[in-house]
């Protein structure tokens, strides 16, 4: 599958924003970069979808410019003005050339959502690669108000069980793509999660 990350190049505060090419072109959030939609044009003038792992405004601040610069459909967990249908746990949506089951991960956010494919993973916030905190194996912050990091280890481990083996391709919400053991990197981040410690320094 051919994916892109959209806001590369943003100089804003930005989640990662991913285009999947394919069957059903598809952005995996919208991130907070202004003018986003022009990039998503350079690839396809065909977007099928965008679906959102959560809505933290880093995610979804362009989210509706998108929508409607495609006339896109929108697959959010929570509502949304832009949102045309509801994710639950256990669905399943097509991103790219991907049929992807949506696992309800909370702890970061409560409308927090992975899309976990045969091949690719979407982790949003709950697990990323690296970050300011952590190389290989790192978690989503649940030191702001309504957090929890109890919730996150629970579901890193829902995300752990639900995952098929043989995922080698993670795309996290922030840091660097992945290429390789996906399963180890996010058994990482679950056992640096389950020390309790804080992520940060002021957490």
């Amino acid at each position: 599958m051919d994916v892109h990350n959209v806001t590369a190049d943003a100089e804003e505060f930005t989640c990662n924003a991913y285009l999947a090419l394919g069957a059903e072109p598809t952005l995996v959030d919208a991130g907070a970069m202004a003018g986003v939609e022009d990039v998503v044009g350079e690839y396809t003038d065909d977007l099928s979808k965008v679906v959102v792992t959560h809505q933290h405004d880093d995610h979804v601040d362009q989210l509706s410019a998108v929508v409607e610069a495609f006339d896109a459909d929108c697959y959010a967990y929570a509502d949304h003005p832009a949102r045309t249908h509801e994710l639950t746990d256990g669905d399943t949506v097509d991103i790219g050339d991907e049929a992807c089951d949506v696992v309800y991960t909370p702890g970061h956010g409560d409308d927090h959502v992975a899309f976990v494919g045969d091949a690719s993973l979407f982790s949003g916030d709950v697990v990323v690669h690296d970050d300011g905190a952590f190389d290989y194996g790192s978690f989503g912050r649940t030191d702001y108000p309504g957090m929890s990091r109890e919730r996150l280890i629970e579901s890193i481990r829902d995300l752990l069980e639900r995952m098929p083996e043989g995922v080698e391709h993670m795309y996290a919400g922030h840091g660097s793509e992945f290429h390789g053991d996906v399963r180890d990197v996010v058994e990482t981040a679950l056992g640096r999660a389950e020390k309790r410690e804080p992520k940060y320094p002021a957490e």
